[in-house]
């Protein structure tokens, strides 16, 4: 069996090519959170042509909400609104935690933050069930289920994100404090639906 000699100088310019390479894609600059950024804005427009919609259809009847129209409770969606609002500062402290490579509090932040969210999701799935009018009762009834639950739909897809988040941190050093883009999204989407539902409660609650 003849075996096969290395050529050095072969060797020497695939690590080199290698290097070239490596340096490349160092330089090359990371726009994913600007795409982030540009997808929120857009996700942010479908929003505000809904609470167009709904002040249009506001704007054409004479009495908002239309007679008969059982009133809401505050309580429960009050006590979302303040949960859902205290977990953006809860999962900021994750990104603070990363930061400082604690990735072990970054994992508990975020989970508490998931928690939070799961809760969210629970107190409007009881508050449909026991709401005294249903998607077709009237104009109010029909916006008031397409917004909070489109909301809701982004609140689900922003707790798996997270949860996913914390699946990926269980590889060692996945995440560090040079390299936490997953974290950051998962927060700044958060930070983005924590706005929509304050703008929400405010015009389904208390207008």
């Amino acid at each position: 069996m003849q075996s096969q000699a290395i050529d050095p100088a072969k060797t020497e310019q695939n690590h080199h090519h290698a290097a070239t390479v490596e340096a490349q894609h160092a330089a090359h600059p990371d726009h994913r959170l600007f795409g982030l950024v540009v997808f929120l804005i857009a996700e942010g427009m479908i929003f505000l042509g809904m609470f167009g919609a709904y002040f249009a259809f506001r704007s054409t009847l004479a009495e908002w909400p239309p007679a008969g129209t059982p009133e809401l409770e505050l309580l429960l969606p009050g006590i979302n609104t303040v949960i859902l609002i205290s977990s953006s500062f809860v999962i900021h402290k994750a990104d603070t935690a990363i930061k400082k490579n604690n990735v072990r509090g970054m994992q508990m932040w975020f989970a508490i933050t998931a928690v939070m969210g799961i809760i969210f999701l629970c107190g409007q799935i009881y508050e449909y069930k026991h709401l005294e009018f249903g998607l077709t009762t009237n104009l109010f009834a029909s916006a008031f289920y397409v917004l909070t639950g489109f909301h809701g739909l982004h609140v689900t897809v922003g707790v798996l994100a997270i949860l996913s988040v914390l699946w990926r941190s269980r590889k060692p050093n996945h995440y560090s404090d040079k390299h936490h883009f997953g974290i950051e999204a998962a927060e700044l989407y958060w930070h983005f639906v924590d706005v929509i539902w304050i703008i929400l409660f405010g015009i389904l609650y208390i207008l």
